[in-house]
């Protein structure tokens, strides 16, 4: 019995005997900026450093040519992007796809002039199917395409050649529309149709994976071997 009536005392003593814990004193504002900036670093460390340096690092191991802007050289400089087109006023060159994008005009601050091919500006006109700006500028660029290229009038003129591309940038044109500028281009450069044709065909790119789109022809690539061939003068670049 004694045994008994100490274990229930001890049992009932021993909660008394623990101290109780109170709330958790709130951190302070130094302590909670503190926490903030160590989290705020240790993310920018990651995110905004090794992450970009991880990445530009694979990048360069794995596809440099891509990574370095898909640049294309003559002599040792680079002439252009193959992921960018140029413009080629000339009728001793291949004609790209119209361009759409605009740039800042110098004479005037706040206002856009058109910039072809603007790799800053990247943009269509936004102009939709039934827009009669669009009608008539498409219109337009038929009887320029068909005049320039010496075409009867009813010769169907490739889409590409007389409308924008969703970017702005597009390098590449369709092998009909290639086709149609071949007599133009082998008179100004004093070749044969048949080179220049030629020249096309090597220039000819096939469907992505051999399914996707359709054949096209990169216009900087086929005008630079143009030059290779048969050098213009610098009056009939312009």
């Amino acid at each position: 019995m004694t045994s008994s009536s100490s274990l229930r005392a001890t049992a009932q003593a021993a909660p008394s005997a623990i101290p109780s814990e109170g709330p958790a004193a709130p951190a302070s504002l130094w302590q909670l900026v503190g926490s903030s900036a160590r989290a705020a670093l240790l993310v920018m460390l990651i995110a905004g450093v090794a992450y970009p340096l991880l990445t530009t690092g694979v990048a360069q191991i794995l596809f440099p040519d891509a990574a370095n802007g898909s640049l294309i050289e003559r002599d040792g400089q680079a002439v252009g992007s193959a992921l960018i087109g140029q413009q080629f006023a000339s009728d001793a060159y291949f004609q790209g796809r119209p361009s759409a994008t605009l740039g800042a005009d110098p004479a005037q601050p706040g206002a856009s002039v058109p910039a072809p091919y603007n790799a800053g500006a990247s943009g269509a006109s936004n102009q939709g199917a039934t827009h009669q700006g669009l009608a008539e500028v498409v219109a337009q660029r038929v009887d320029q395409y068909r005049a320039a290229n010496g075409l009867a009038a009813q010769v169907a003129v490739p889409v590409d050649a007389v409308t924008a591309s969703a970017s702005g940038l597009d390098p590449h044109i369709s092998l009909a529309n290639a086709q149609l500028q071949v007599a133009r281009v082998a008179k100004a450069r004093g070749l044969t149709p048949d080179q220049v044709q030629q020249l096309v065909q090597d220039h000819t790119q096939p469907r992505t994976l051999f399914l996707l789109g359709e054949p096209r022809v990169h216009v900087l690539q086929l005008n630079l071997a143009l030059d290779a061939v048969a050098p213009t003068t610098a009056a009939n670049k312009e």
